[in-house]
């Protein structure tokens, strides 16, 4: 009995240490955005600098190029995530009500295309995006964005759908609805979770992409964050404040989606890993 509270003594410290450990990194990036290039590297390191102010802020949201950066990282990851909802939910759907020829080699397929290093398709990928004549284009990004993300949200909503009872599909049918409105009026809204976690992870899949994100585009007209961030490390110098400004304000996005969505989150992964 007296070894229990020394164990949730041990337990404590090492969640304590775990936590500092992972959040210190995020207190000095965000400690660094206020500080001025010469005084991140002072020694000794300062938490809260004299030379303290929203300068690194104020140059990034005051120049163009560097928006444009934010813009189309937002119209990119939205355009994606709503175009790969409804194509994902109508898949999902056939997979789990129907059965048809080649079901199974269509998921076999589908769950192959995810074990698929993504960097493996670089190269045919931009041969493909080139032969189009698309490269340098949003629709560059969108269509390999949705090609990335896609079977994830397939497989995730067919495991969800397959937890609902098709007898309310059924009933449906029975009232003379059609397999439409079953799917909307009925299954959508049971979906919820799910949709929010799929919805959240191919957000997040599309804001961090970086090594598609240079290599499909040339130009600050069509290029995301990521790319932002790293065209501020020049040749001779590092802006480092405005690269942590960037970073900071390239992380607030996710950290609120994430904030607010967090329940639906955890209740659409847990679910629909439970039948595939």
């Amino acid at each position: 009995m007296k070894t229990k509270p020394a164990k949730r003594i041990a337990l404590w410290i090492a969640l304590i240490v775990a936590a500092l450990f992972s959040g210190l990194p995020i207190v000095w990036l965000l400690s660094s955005s206020f500080k001025s290039n010469a005084n991140i590297f002072a020694v000794p390191p300062k938490l809260i600098d004299e030379s303290f102010s929203f300068t690194a802020y104020q140059e990034v949201l005051s120049d163009p190029i560097k928006l444009r950066f934010f813009v189309n990282s937002y119209a990119i990851a939205g355009i994606v995530v709503v175009i790969t909802l409804v194509i994902a939910l109508l898949a999902a759907y056939s997979f789990s009500r129907f059965d048809f020829p080649g079901k199974k080699i269509i998921n076999a397929i589908i769950i192959s295309v995810q074990a698929m290093p993504p960097i493996t398709l670089l190269i045919p990928y931009l041969v493909l995006v080139v032969q189009l004549r698309i490269y340098d284009s949003y629709l560059a990004l969108i269509l390999t964005y949705i090609v990335f993300t896609l079977p994830y949200a397939i497989l995730m909503l067919t495991g969800y759908l397959n937890t609902l009872p098709k007898e309310l599909d059924e009933a449906v049918l029975i009232d003379g609805g059609s397999r439409f409105k079953a799917l909307w009026k009925i299954l959508v809204p049971s979906c919820i979770p799910s949709l929010v976690s799929v919805g959240l992870y191919t957000f997040i899949q599309c804001w961090n992409e970086y090594l598609y994100a240079l290599t499909l585009t040339k130009s600050n007209e069509f290029r995301t964050i990521p790319i932002g961030i790293a065209s501020l490390m020049g040749q001779y110098a590092f802006e480092w404040n405005q690269i942590m400004a960037m970073s900071i304000l390239g992380s607030l996005p996710v950290i609120i989606i994430a904030l607010f969505f967090q329940k639906y989150f955890i209740s659409g992964m847990t679910a629909g890993a439970v039948k595939i």
